[in-house]
């Protein structure tokens, strides 16, 4: 991930951040289109689970900078994950879920080189869960 990326996902998010609760809507709407057996996974308030996400989706945006305290809590994210039934095909289809949702919140302003960056950062950020989730406790 070069600092260009890292400039235009942050840039990004703080357009989006302002209308989380909305973005996070739309995201798990999304999401339960593309993959209705999800649903299940997801067993307490979609609201409250909407702030989770945007939250950890900030933490991980300004976090870029930050690696060495990013990775850790990535981590460990990827493993709780993996507790919760998350597979590594589902990573997939929430990258496509969140590029949706970005593309909504950003409209003109999710470029191509937007959507590249963002996908470099979820790239690294589910490999990173995924590598995780299947390491020896």
């Amino acid at each position: 991930m070069t600092p260009a990326e890292k400039s235009l996902v942050q840039t990004s998010f703080a357009k989006v951040a302002p209308i989380a609760e909305q973005a996070a809507a739309l995201f798990y709407g999304r999401l339960f289109e593309m993959d209705p057996s999800l649903r299940p996974l997801f067993k307490g308030d979609i609201r409250e689970q909407g702030r989770k996400l945007m939250n950890m989706i900030a933490f991980c945006v300004q976090g870029l900078d930050a690696l060495d305290q990013l990775v850790p809590a990535v981590q460990g994210l990827g493993k709780r994950h993996a507790g919760y039934g998350v597979t590594d095909a589902h990573y997939a289809t929430v990258g496509g879920a969140l590029l949706w949702t970005l593309e909504q919140g950003l409209g003109p302003d999710f470029t191509p080189d937007v959507k590249a960056a963002w996908t470099t950062v979820y790239t690294v950020l589910a490999t990173t869960m995924k590598d995780a989730a299947h390491a020896p406790s």
